[in-house]
């Protein structure tokens, strides 16, 4: 079964508030692919562990019928309340149990999530449920983030990194296939016709209060707000304060770049 750790609806309600849709980049990758093996238009296109549905919107508005799940009522709440395309629609479920039928659907996503299934039972289940020809994509960004803004970037980053490491000393040992750059979840997946690209790479347009949030909305933060509640925030809130005086402004609203590094899995079910 898969790991839980967005159960509740307040890390949900800070997922979907500071959670980034799939950057550009990592979306070309994505289609052109599809477009390759001539897997779009697909009648139907799940997107497994949807969180509060930022990729599965991006979906919606490339495909007519698309279903996010997740295991999470909370944040499947959060999908449904967000403003989205008519195709669009979610279910509460687990990743290794999909209620789709035998080869019924053409394409199979997952952003930022797999690395929580149980991955030889998913990837059993989406060998199921793909029709032949179908396609699957499985993506994350990794750790290594940098936040950039005029002549002061390298600084920026340093800051942003030094609290991030301090968060990911509370990572689940999950994290490792991130760190990993999705190795094993390559090796995991069952089509012979497969490739992992590791350099994708996106400007997320954001703002120091939304990459603060960011790193809010991420479980090993949330593990550290449980264990030491006033430790946690302090430094959220410290780090936010050192970003503002290395920028010379007042205001956390000001513009930045987030840039990620994007790792995606393609793969494609033979005939």
């Amino acid at each position: 079964m898969a790991t839980q750790m967005f159960e509740g609806k307040g890390h949900a309600a800070v997922y979907q508030k500071y959670r980034f849709a799939p950057g550009k980049e990592l979306q070309q990758t994505i289609l052109t692919y599809l477009q390759e093996k001539r897997a779009n238009p697909a009648e139907l296109v799940v997107d497994v562990g949807c969180g509060s549905g930022q990729g599965t919107r991006f979906l919606g508005e490339h495909f007519k019928k698309v279903v996010g799940t997740d295991i999470s009522e909370a944040q499947i709440q959060e999908a449904r309340d967000a403003p989205s395309l008519p195709g669009i629609s979610y279910l509460v479920c687990p990743a290794e149990e999909l209620p789709f039928k035998d080869a019924s659907v053409g394409v199979l996503t997952s952003f930022t999530a797999a690395h929580w299934f149980d991955i030889e039972k998913f990837m059993r289940e989406a060998n199921r449920v793909l029709k032949p020809g179908g396609c699957v994509a499985i993506s994350t960004y990794t750790v290594d983030m940098s936040v950039r803004y005029g002549n002061c970037s390298d600084e920026l980053t340093k800051v942003f990194r030094e609290c991030w490491d301090l968060i990911l000393k509370h990572s689940h040992d999950r994290l490792k296939l991130v760190l990993d750059d999705y190795k094993k979840i390559f090796e995991a997946l069952p089509f012979p016709d497969k490739k992992r690209i590791t350099d994708i790479f996106d400007n997320i347009p954001m703002t120091v209060a939304s990459v603060v949030g960011y790193m809010e909305s991420a479980s090993p933060y949330q593990v550290f707000l449980k264990k030491d509640p006033e430790a946690a925030k302090s430094l959220l809130r410290d780090t936010e304060k050192r970003m503002l005086e290395i920028m010379g402004v007042s205001s956390a609203e000001t513009p930045v770049e987030f840039w990620v590094r994007h790792v995606c899995v393609l793969g494609c079910k033979g005939q």
